[in-house]
């Protein structure tokens, strides 16, 4: 007798043409917390696919829970949905953020790259967003110095707090 896992109440689903799975995969080898949890194959023929084909991909990236659908190449993803991935230090912001363009993606500003699928990532330090969060000139300072940049330099933004 089977188990069926129950899913949770909430899950951010991320539409894909064909990879879900191998953009879950990918997800799940690069940050801490993430897994695949389910793969399920359609049981008939879909507008953009075949029976038997990946329809869905359940998975988990940094603790949140997704669901990969497999729809075609109706939809297209923009900037208006990102992950936002808290870093430590230069050593970690460097890891994820050079992994998602070594895989196919394309860096864009303030910390922002995207991955080969076109999901929208932001590789963020912790002191540039606790920067922030304390507000007036430190913040200012902070924001400024994050303008500049593509890939965020933590030293950069430490030297900016400092003034």
């Amino acid at each position: 007798m089977s188990v069926i896992a129950r899913a949770p109440k909430n899950m951010v689903c991320i539409w894909y043409d064909h990879e879900a799975e191998e953009a879950a995969r990918f997800y799940a080898g690069l940050f801490p917390d993430s897994a695949v949890t389910a793969i399920h194959h359609a049981p008939s023929d879909f507008p953009s696919g075949k029976a038997g084909q990946v329809l869905t991909v359940e998975f988990t990236v940094a603790g949140i829970p997704c669901i990969g659908l497999n729809g075609g190449p109706v939809f297209r993803h923009s900037e208006a949905f990102s992950f936002q991935i808290a870093t430590d230090d230069q050593e970690e912001t460097d890891r994820y953020w050079n992994a998602i363009l070594a895989n196919g993606g394309q860096e864009s500003a303030c910390g922002w790259c995207k991955d080969k699928w076109g999901i929208n990532w932001q590789i963020t330090p912790r002191v540039l967003t606790e920067a922030m969060a304390r507000g007036g000139e430190e913040a200012r300072r902070a924001f400024q110095a994050m303008m500049t940049m593509r890939k965020i330099d933590v030293a950069t933004i430490e030297a900016a707090c400092r003034g």
